[in-house]
């Protein structure tokens, strides 16, 4: 049984704590005698949680056993962490075989030095920060999650969830994984090197490499040709064979997949820039405006021109 000790302190970040804990629990439920789940404050006090909720813990951190996987959550109160519990995390973090790090909870295992000589991750708001204040920490402000030999951080609060699927797939197997994520009505799985601000597709991830290279090709080049007979030559693989194999792995066929991504890519176009309607129908693979017109339609209820005036912030100063 692998014992997940999650530490809590004033000013936690409640869903750092709650999602990736329901996860482990998740497993346990689903695979009993896998995980043993203890949550621990520095004296075994209450805490309450930066949106106020009290959090009731275990134990007092003294009095815990060394874990196979260490969590440490983020929050309000990391900016200002008590210093008995960057102590207490110096000394016992490396005694744990897996450590985790959620949100700006990568901060506390920076000023504990766990991430010295590192690559890791944590809310893009907070990247900069912990780079300045630890430059012995290669800080990747991409992707959703960064996991680094037995150490694995995180980016902002859902990202926990994404990273705790990750493990629980890698300690058990895909399909207890999966079986957590039907249940608590998630995505198996954001890769990890999916970008902080993308939007999350209905496909799943698939579970053979040359899929999700050509998952990830779809991602970054909309505007390609991405026909079912150009993705299988990237897949190494006939046309038929891919795209029986790309649904059975996915969930969906590579049309809808290309029309999904496409769609998601024009949606922060039209969101993000000043770019015309053409030019952005033209990078997302659409090839002319009409056309990107009738998938906005289909799919969205409104045209481009009218999903960027709804949707668009408006400009500031």
């Amino acid at each position: 049984m692998r014992t997940v000790l999650i530490v809590l302190f004033d000013g936690v970040q409640s869903l750092d704590v709650t999602g990736p804990l329901e996860v482990f629990a998740g497993a346990e439920t689903c695979r009993g005698g896998s995980y043993r789940i203890r949550t621990a404050s520095l004296d075994g006090s209450p805490v309450r949680s930066s949106s106020g909720l009290v959090l009731v813990p275990d134990q007092a951190l003294a009095d815990a056993a060394a874990p196979h996987t260490l969590l440490v959550p983020g929050g309000s109160g990391t900016r200002r962490p008590d210093p008995r519990l960057i102590g207490w995390l110096s000394a016992h973090g490396p005694r744990a075989e897996r450590l985790v790090s959620v949100c700006t909870g990568a901060a506390l295992l920076a000023a504990a030095g766990l991430l010295d000589g590192r690559r890791a991750t944590t809310h893009w708001a907070y990247c900069d920060s912990l780079a300045r204040d630890h430059p012995a920490v290669t800080v990747d402000p991409d992707p959703i999650y960064v996991r680094d030999g037995n150490v694995s951080t995180s980016a902002g609060v859902t990202s926990g969830i994404d990273l705790a699927l990750a493990l629980v797939e890698e300690d058990l197997d895909r399909d207890a994984a999966l079986t957590i994520a039907r249940h608590l009505v998630v995505f198996l799985r954001r890769p990890g090197n999916q970008a902080q601000f993308s939007a999350q597709l209905a496909a799943q991830t698939a579970r053979r490499e040359p899929l999700r290279e050509v998952q990830h090709w779809i991602s970054e080049h909309p505007g390609d040709d991405l026909s079912v007979e150009s993705l299988a030559v990237r897949a190494r693989l006939s046309p038929r064979h891919f795209a029986r194999a790309f649904r059975t792995e996915t969930g969906t066929t590579p049309g809808r997949y290309v029309e999904r991504v496409r769609l998601e890519h024009a949606r922060r176009l039209l969101e993000d820039t000043t770019d015309g309607i053409e030019e952005v129908s033209r990078a997302c693979g659409y090839g002319t405006p009409e056309a990107m017109r009738r998938a906005f339609v289909k799919f969205l209820g409104s045209a481009p021109a009218e999903y960027r005036r709804r949707f668009r912030p408006a400009p500031t100063g």
